[in-house]
């Protein structure tokens, strides 16, 4: 092997540096990274070692972009939402095998879903997979008539054409929450909403149903809510200052429970001796500890598998199932539900 100057600092190493350390032709180079017929097996592992050596990584994006199809998963995601984090690591799992890269385009302050979405088509995504989206039905629509587009945790009031939808049954989530209350012994159950967030209108059903089912409709209570802390910490407050406490909390997801954990640790309120808590998702951020949240848990795995699923099927030329993937919910029980005092 010839001995060739390190790659300056601050250089990406290329075909040709890596053809220099192991003393052979770039197209040599070339057939061993693309894994191609030509080179000898001793050839083949002194090129893989002088890549190694040098830190020569193969510009993936690069090769796609030249071929004719980009094999790329657009996925559009909540950069605030624990949820997502977790679909983003199943969407990862899911696709590799499958032989698809992901690009993700995050939804954050200053940068709303049109603005992500138009970001992974400009790099040439073939498919789009949308966690939580809130856009209106019109933009799903506009969105599904150019590429396959697969809906994640959002129920639709009506079919798209061209649009998958893989979502959590949150309705039956909701019911399971409320019967887990009242099997401890609650009555006085309040829901903190979550306002127009996907899932919220099922969410709130559930729990209205649920409630009504065990006899306990003059106790319904819905307070204003939504996605974050805050919003969780506004509704707690609410639910101090009234003339009635409740003593349980269905919350909306695990944030807004959050928000309302920090509330009570502050204001002197025991969790769950005075007031017990439940969330919604079963987020990391449910499973820490000193949070030790009672949450109802979505199947990340699962909902990433199918959305992968839909998308790659549709690429493929394969038959997908009509309608919409939905997944059942499970109970977590944690430290922040008892029995009332």
């Amino acid at each position: 092997m010839s001995e060739t100057p390190a790659v300056p600092d601050g250089k990406r190493p290329t075909l040709a540096d890596v053809a220099a350390r192991a003393g052979v032709s770039t197209a040599l180079v070339s057939i061993v990274m693309r894994e191609a017929k030509g080179a000898s097996a001793a050839t083949r592992e002194r090129v893989l070692q002088a890549a190694r050596d040098i830190g020569y990584r193969p510009d993936a994006r690069a090769r796609l972009l030249r071929s004719q199809r980009s094999r790329l998963l657009g996925v559009q995601f909540g950069l605030q939402q624990p949820f997502h984090a977790d679909l983003v690591e199943g969407i990862y799992a899911a696709a590799e095998p499958a032989g698809y890269q992901i690009a993700l385009s995050a939804v954050a302050a200053g940068r709303g879903e049109q603005r992500a979405a138009e970001t992974l088509l400009a790099d040439r995504c073939e498919a789009l997979v949308l966690l939580g989206p809130q856009a209106p039905a019109a933009r799903l629509a506009e969105l599904a008539g150019q590429l396959p587009v697969v809906s994640v945790a959002r129920r639709l009031r009506s079919p798209i054409p061209g649009l998958e939808v893989v979502r959590t049954a949150d309705d039956e989530g909701a019911r399971q929450a409320v019967d887990h209350l009242v099997d401890l012994g609650h009555r006085d159950i309040a829901h903190v909403d979550g306002g127009r967030a996907p899932g919220a209108a099922d969410r709130r059903r559930g729990y209205r149903t649920a409630m009504n089912r065990h006899g306990l409709g003059e106790h319904i209570r819905v307070l204003p809510g939504g996605l974050t802390e805050e919003e969780g910490a506004s509704a707690a407050r609410a639910l101090l200052a009234a003339r009635s406490r409740p003593t349980a909390v269905l919350a909306f997801n695990d944030r807004c429970a959050t928000g309302v954990l920090d509330v009570f640790l502050r204001s002197g309120v025991t969790v769950p001796a005075d007031i017990s808590v439940v969330g919604f998702d079963d987020s990391h951020l449910a499973r820490l500890a000193h949070i030790d949240l009672t949450t109802v848990g979505q199947d990340s795995a699962r909902l990433a598998r199918l959305a992968v699923g839909r998308a790659v099927a549709r690429l493929e030329g394969e038959e997908a199932a009509d309608g919409e993937d939905v997944v059942a919910p499970r109970l977590v029980v944690r430290g922040t539900t008892g029995a009332p005092r």
